[in-house]
């Protein structure tokens, strides 16, 4: 009966918060930028809230959560367009709806393949939210127990996971976690505030990697990049033909199968790391074992739609379980949220055990905030399939320098410094070779995002265990070796063994293609260098911070030993195994009519001129020259579409009060000293469309200067 006391007004308290007009409006914001995300292969809600992320800081908790649900409500529907009408799959949750939904979309059926996967998608949202609502009820007192050495243990458990169950090569997915967390921990160390792989010379690299630097590097960049190198559009056909009514009767006629997956989402969402990349799967799986004809399965079979859709959705409910009340992100997108939370209001909403017990309101907000998302993301859904539709047959390199420019200004906005910038192509580079090589890149995010919670929980449990253990034995084992504890150690155990034999099955980065042994080993003996550099490092500290250094050896040595495994494999296999996994070998990026670098040194050309003469002047001549050369856009487009750009820039930094990376520029004119503005005292950057008016090319100046006296406060 506590339990309903507590609850039941908390519950009352969350539904005043969120029907307020002004949250309803960040609700249904989140959900049309959700939208727009999610149509776009490879982007996905991990990109989508690396781009909120910097505009979180200072934001109310409401407005902000708002936001944000709906964009992570949304996008495991809305990628279901890029799956039915391109066949490409919109993110890796919604690779086995391409199987059935791309064939249905050939034979004229997209709109009952569509609706089919909206109503499914609707469905499985509504069970996450009805499962996080009760089992924040039953478990709030569970998790209040939890002490240090179960959070050590339940991180532990979710890296494990992620590593085992996130790629072909079970080596591939340890390794690349293991990469993860030892890049999260460049930087001073919390505890004794000794260097780790980076140097005082370098200021930058003494407060570590942001986040949204990681996700939108990993994540966005490489997607960005394979789909300029096609140059080409995303779909060649916008037709849905008829049907709509169909695939809500079909729904209906395999409503109990829509069940059973929504428990699997829920399930598989719970467990920590192994999230979308293998809901989808399990759950065409299930589908297909429960049907009896199995012939039409890959060749147009609805609930091959179905299935899979039901779990997507229901998994974001899943994946707040052990966000919300553990720390600990279920997926990819739920690390960029943990992150997010930090940065809303004060700074004072911390996940975990914390959250139930001073902000249960908050937390309930979300579950109602999850369920109201998922419907207004259903409805509009099915309102943007036309428009959407014939979006895609528009040319990504059209599309492309707008999403550079985006998240170039995220990234900045992250630390306010011109290496933010330099640091999102660095990442970048190694989420292109993730990819390519078939190495899990959510492994590697989740991995990076642990680094902190684990050595923060093992260093304080280190520290209060070595004080029982002082007092006796028994007393010490008892903090360390608890019941919850010993569960969650017997789950860690029986999870690895079954994701050993489950992980052949499990692509992470897709059905890649093997290849040649040079690339792949090349690879990873870079890989190797930097695992051995970040060892020697960490051994150099001295031992009296011995808590800096424990963990980055402990990481180091079990990731160099998944590293010398994968070499003697690749010397000892043949070029065909599934270890030498290659993008370049086969399919759309051996197709590309455009390479690799060539197509970053258009990113690296806005980077350097960025540093030289300022975002604005520098953004302004990259469009016009991409939109010109790279996309052969007539003089008038090239123009109209590069003004438009600059427009949106100098709008977004105006509207969030954010400044621009500042150049060489600005010092050699005596403008205003960009990058030491402060938002509170200098809400826009009027560098930028000073610069733009003395130096940018013509037809970016009316606009800077409509601007300046449409809103004289800029």
């Amino acid at each position: 009966m506590d339990v309903f006391a507590t609850a039941v007004p908390a519950l009352g308290e969350a539904w005043a918060l969120i029907l307020q007009p002004v949250v309803l409006g960040y609700l249904v914001l989140g959900v049309v930028m959700g939208l727009a995300v999610g149509v776009f292969p490879g982007l996905g809600g991990i990109a989508g809230l690396s781009l909120l992320l910097p505009f979180m800081f200072g934001m109310d908790p409401v407005l902000g959560l708002a936001l944000m649900v709906g964009m992570v409500a949304v996008v495991p529907t809305s990628d279901t367009f890029a799956s039915v009408l391109m066949g490409i799959p919109g993110s890796s949750a919604s690779q086995a709806t391409v199987l059935d939904g791309f064939p249905l979309a050939k034979k004229g059926q997209a709109a009952r393949a569509l609706s089919a996967a909206f109503t499914s998608s609707l469905f499985g949202g509504l069970v996450g939210a009805l499962f996080l609502t009760m089992f924040i009820m039953v478990a709030r007192p569970l998790v209040l127990a939890f002490g240090l050495p179960e959070m050590l243990m339940i991180s532990i458990l979710g890296l494990s996971m992620v590593a085992v169950l996130a790629g072909r090569v079970a080596l591939k997915g340890l390794a690349a976690a293991g990469l993860g967390m030892l890049i999260g921990t460049i930087g001073e160390a919390d505890a004794g505030g000794s260097l780790r792989m980076a140097t005082y010379d370098i200021p930058y690299l003494t407060d570590g990697l942001q986040l949204v630097i990681v996700g939108l590097g990993i994540f966005a960049l490489p997607e960005i990049v394979s789909l300029l190198r096609q140059d080409s559009s995303i779909a060649k056909d916008a037709t849905l033909g008829a049907g709509w009514s169909q695939g809500v009767r079909d729904w209906v006629a395999n409503k109990w199968l829509s069940v059973r997956c929504s428990l699997i989402g829920v399930i598989v969402g719970v467990i920590p790391g192994l999230g979308g990349s293998v809901v989808d799967w399990i759950a065409y799986g299930h589908a297909v074992q429960t049907t009896k004809d199995k012939s039409n399965f890959g060749k147009g079979e609805i609930r091959g739609v179905i299935g899979p859709e039901s779990s997507n959705n229901a998994k974001e409910g899943g994946g707040l379980v052990p966000t919300l009340l553990f720390g600990i992100p279920g997926s990819g997108s739920m690390a960029i949220f943990i992150g997010a939370l930090a940065l809303l209001g004060s700074g004072d909403i911390e996940v975990g055990p914390n959250m139930l017990r001073d902000n249960l309101d908050i937390t309930y907000s979300i579950v109602w905030l999850l369920a109201l998302a998922n419907v207004v993301g259903t409805v509009l859904c099915i309102a943007a399939s036309g428009g959407i539709a014939k979006l895609t047959t528009i040319r990504f390199t059209y599309l492309a320098p707008f999403l550079f420019m985006l998240i170039s200004f995220a990234a900045f906005q992250s630390g306010q410094n011109f290496e933010d910038i330099l640091a999102l192509f660095a990442i970048g580079l190694i989420g292109i070779f993730l990819r390519r090589f078939d190495w899990s890149r959510p492994a590697f995010l989740i991995g990076f995002v642990l680094s902190n919670p684990v050595e923060k929980f093992s260093n304080q449990a280190f520290q209060i265990a070595s004080f029982r253990f002082r007092n006796s034995f028994s007393a010490g084992v008892d903090y360390l070796f608890s019941p919850i504890v010993i569960v969650l150690l017997i789950v860690t155990v029986v999870s690895v063994f079954l994701g050993l034999r489950q992980a052949k099955s499990i692509m992470a980065e897709g059905d890649v293609q093997s290849g040649s042994k040079r690339a792949p080993l090349i690879f990873l003996l870079v890989v190797m260098g930097y695992v051995i550099a970040a060892l020697v490092n960490a051994s150099l500290i001295p031992n009296y911070n011995m808590t800096d250094k424990i963990v980055p050896l402990v990481v180091g040595g079990i990731t160099l030993t998944a590293l010398v495994i994968l070499l003697v494999q690749m010397i000892l296999r043949a070029e065909r195994d599934v270890i030498f996994a290659d993008k370049e070998v086969s399919g759309e990026d051996a197709d590309a009519p455009y390479g690799l670098w060539g197509t970053l040194a258009w990113f690296a050309g806005l980077i350097a001129a960025t540093y030289v003469v300022g975002f604005i002047l520098a953004l302004a001549g990259f469009l016009v020259t991409f939109l010109r050369i790279r996309a052969q856009a007539s003089w008038p487009k090239t123009l109209i579409l590069a003004a438009s750009g600059i427009a949106l820039m100098c709008v977004m930094a105006g509207a969030l009060n954010r400044d621009f990376p500042p150049g060489l520029l600005q010092h050699a004119a005596n403008l205003p000293p960009t990058e030491r503005m402060r938002w509170n005292r200098q809400p826009f950057p009027m560098y930028s469309c000073v610069a733009a008016l003395r130096a940018a090319p013509i037809s970016t100046a009316p606009i800077c200067l409509l601007i300046a006296r449409r809103w004289p406060r800029f």
